[in-house]
């Protein structure tokens, strides 16, 4: 069983590149460069040395002591939150950056929920003075307030999404027909193993430093380089896939996939892909998708603007059909509490997609011995509002 995917872009029955012909040179020209570009000496080691000097790579794997005796297990957290711009989405917009400049691209459009991305993008067009265009839902525009400032502040336009749900879904549609009508001078940077092949395969890669460092750093300090269980937040799955990665052909490595249930898996305002989805066709790619029976796209809900996308990946999409990974729906008010409660034992403020992962271990039992690795995906800072709001602090 291969958990990779394969040279027509498939992970199993999932993945592939469902463009209309107009798009079809653009991502053409990304199949076939893709894996020669990163390839080359000259981009590993540039991508390496702006991941160690510009990023902040490696970023430390902390073990997190008052939580690990409060849940009887060794939990560790990696810490992709100390990252330049507060996330995980930074290694793949360097990777992306590198690969357009490669390509001969001068501009840049990008797609954004909880804004991080579009953070990341607007901060390494700045750092290689390429125009950047970020998409972004009406809603989201109003919860992220402070990273939209902060993509202004780097010189990014920030177009507003106006059509659908107005957040992150209908800001990949803009941005697809975007790119469709700028087709010889932009690069689109998609932020999640998401899209038509070769973008989930390429954001994973790019992502998988996360996974390789993990092996690293359990080595020296458990002295072996697996751990029992990865945990990871889901979305589109970028941070999942990185943290997945090194470990999918590891049979002994369980991996767990968290999903926003929202107000309740069936209570009609969920993002639980994994337990709602069908087989369907969303921006460029077969996966597992919220759908009425008729095929039209169900609006996702989660308190938080990164977990609220109706798919998942084709890769986690794949793992979920094949039983490699479990997959978890964790609600708003479980979500909230664990990321208080890490503030509170561990003095870390999470964001609140990285809450969903930590609210497995309320009702998850682990071995004593159980080392557990948990993808740290993100800070706190452009949540604070809705932790205030939630909480009434």
């Amino acid at each position: 069983m291969s958990y990779h995917v394969n040279e027509k872009g498939y992970y199993g029955e999932f993945g592939g590149a469902f463009i209309p012909e107009m798009l079809y040179p653009n991502v053409e020209e990304l199949r076939q460069q893709y894996l020669k570009v990163m390839d080359e000496p000259s981009f590993k080691e540039e991508f390496n040395q702006l991941l160690k000097d510009y990023v902040g790579r490696p970023s430390p794997l902390y073990f997190a002591k008052r939580m690990s005796e409060k849940y009887g297990a060794k939990i560790y957290l990696k810490r992709e939150d100390l990252n330049h711009t507060g996330a995980h989405k930074i290694n793949n917009t360097i990777g992306q950056i590198l690969m357009a400049k490669r390509l001969g691209k001068t501009r840049i459009i990008a797609e954004t929920g909880a804004g991080q991305h579009g953070v990341a993008t607007a901060t390494v067009c700045a750092l290689m003075g390429l125009e950047c265009i970020v998409y972004m839902g009406e809603i989201d525009i109003a919860r992220q307030a402070p990273n939209v400032a902060r993509m202004k502040m780097l010189g990014a336009e920030v177009r507003p999404a106006l059509s659908g749900s107005r957040t992150l879904k209908d800001a990949t549609n803009e941005a697809i027909r975007d790119w469709i009508n700028n087709p010889v001078n932009t690069h689109y940077i998609i932020g999640s193993a998401i899209g038509p092949h070769p973008y989930p395969d390429m954001v994973t890669r790019f992502q998988s430093v996360i996974s390789a460092e993990i092996k690293t750093q359990l080595k020296e300090k458990e002295g072996r380089e697996n751990p029992d269980y990865v945990v990871a937040c889901i979305g589109g799955g970028s941070n999942a896939a990185g943290t997945f990665y090194h470990f999918l052909d590891e049979e002994e490595v369980g991996i767990i996939a968290v999903e926003a249930a929202g107000k309740g898996v069936h209570s009609g305002e969920s993002a639980a892909t994994s337990v709602l989805g069908h087989k369907g066709i969303i921006h460029g790619c077969k996966t597992l998708l919220m759908q009425t029976d008729d095929g039209q796209i169900t609006e996702p809900y989660s308190i938080s603007a990164g977990l609220d996308y109706p798919g998942v990946g084709p890769m986690h999409s794949h793992l979920y059909a094949t039983g490699r990974a479990e997959f978890k729906a964790i609600t708003d008010a479980d979500a909230m509490k664990a990321g208080l409660e890490l503030c509170k034992l561990e003095g870390i403020i999470p964001a609140i997609e990285t809450s969903h992962a930590l609210a497995i271990f309320e009702n998850t039992k682990f071995k004593p011995d159980d080392i557990i690795v948990v993808a740290l995906s993100g800070r706190g800072d452009k949540d604070l509002n809705t932790y205030i709001d939630y909480f009434g602090l």
